[in-house]
């Protein structure tokens, strides 16, 4: 086994850990909520959203500068630094007493703590470059994987210990993982840019520039967008979904809410596969062919959702969903891999993280206001078509482009 497939598989069973910790408590804010004394309904919707997206909109914000960071003084310590603030953070929240306090510490959480882009590219940066997609496809599976084991996971440790206890599992998960990555995975140092002026100026100024490169790239540039659009329109739909299910079940009421945990589950479960699957069909046809493939199909299923008439088959798309979505995600990070220079991967990959995080937080806060415009079924439609027209726009753009650059050999 090669340096770079040991860290690969370091890298992947640290993600896996703190994937799994991360979502044992990330679907019980509400319990969370009430068990600090927070016993409205509509007090406790209110808290859980804001709980909810503080976190990614903060990573969101810092992703390019501990991106270009990790460019100049190494991924790993970027990673190490990822682990240890979610233990730090989050184990922090099992000793908060209200809402605004579990608020700081997630905002805290978002500043330092996304784990996802330093680890996709410290194994990236070293990994063969015909093996870019496989290796991020498969990385990002440890994220679906939580997301099925995760909340089992948080609901044993409820029910045997009680609420606060599950952050303490994470702080644990999370220790363990930084563990794994500073005694097992190793960094090629000569992959680094070097930083003169090591200072807050020198770093923005580096981090800026690194901005300025990505959106100069105009395949990357086109990526960013087909990601931002399909994670905003996914998004947007995910918080309506239990309203969804009661237009739908006719059934027992008191299934609502269990049958609409299986539509998140179910896409989960198809992630498993589908997710190292769209890497090795990047590696294949091109990323961004494959992106193209990924993104409408994801907004064809979409407006099938809308369409649907009984739980079955929105349960099916769902599934379908689930085939489609992570491919999305996959391709884009493998963009950002063929189209950036290794010394540059950190920014590159830090930019793909801040925009898919900016779209999911924008979102899930715009999908309540969508709805009431449109309905649910409305909104199905709506987020498919915007996909659709996104992609359509892209395309007639570079059309145009390919028309002035043959004229131009005229």
């Amino acid at each position: 086994m090669t340096t770079w497939q040991r860290t690969y598989w370091v890298v992947f069973g640290a993600n896996l850990i703190t994937a799994i910790g991360m979502m044992s408590f990330l679907p019980f804010f509400p319990a969370i909520l009430e068990d600090l004394g927070v016993t409205g309904l509509e007090e406790r919707m209110v808290w859980s959203g804001v709980l909810f997206g503080a976190a990614p909109l903060a990573a969101a914000v810092m992703g390019p500068l501990w991106g270009s960071l990790g460019d100049r003084v190494g991924r790993k310590p970027m990673l190490l630094r990822a682990l240890l603030a979610i233990a730090v953070f989050v184990g922090a929240m099992g000793f908060a007493t209200s809402p605004w306090q579990l608020l700081f510490l997630r905002l805290g959480q978002g500043v330092f703590s996304g784990f996802v882009p330093p680890s996709i590219t410290l194994v990236s940066v070293s990994a063969p470059r015909e093996l870019q997609g496989r290796v991020t496809g498969t990385l990002q599976a440890a994220l679906p994987a939580g997301m099925v084991l995760g909340p089992l996971a948080g609901e044993r440790i409820q029910a045997l210990w009680g609420v606060q206890e599950i952050f303490f599992f994470v702080a644990l998960a999370a220790a363990t993982s930084s563990l794994l990555v500073a005694l097992f995975a190793q960094e090629d140092s000569s992959l680094r840019l070097s930083l003169e002026r090591f200072s807050p100026t020198a770093v923005l100024s580096s981090t800026l520039h690194d901005l300025r490169s990505v959106f100069a790239n105009r395949p990357l540039r086109e990526g960013l967008l087909v990601l931002a659009t399909v994670q905003f329109a996914v998004a947007s739909t995910n918080p309506q979904l239990q309203l969804f299910v009661e237009e739908l079940w006719t059934g027992d009421p008191a299934r609502v809410e269990a049958l609409t945990a299986w539509l998140f589950t179910g896409m989960a479960l198809a992630g498993l596969p589908a997710t190292p699957l769209w890497g090795r069909v990047g590696d294949h046809m091109g990323h961004g062919r494959a992106l193209t493939v990924a993104a409408l199909g994801t907004a064809v299923v979409l407006a099938l959702c809308g369409l649907v008439h009984a739980f079955a088959f929105l349960l099916g798309a769902r599934i379908l969903l689930g085939t489609m979505a992570p491919g999305v995600s996959v391709t884009s990070w493998g963009v950002a891999a063929t189209e950036s220079e290794q010394e540059r991967r950190g920014g590159a990959f830090g930019a793909v993280f801040s925009v898919r995080a900016f779209a999911l937080s924008l979102g899930s806060a715009s999908g309540g206001v969508l709805s009431s415009l449109f309905g649910i079924r409305g909104l199905f439609l709506a987020s498919g078509a915007l996909v659709i027209a996104v992609w359509a726009l892209a395309l007639a753009s570079k059309g145009r482009r390919g028309a002035a650059a043959a004229f131009e050999q005229r």
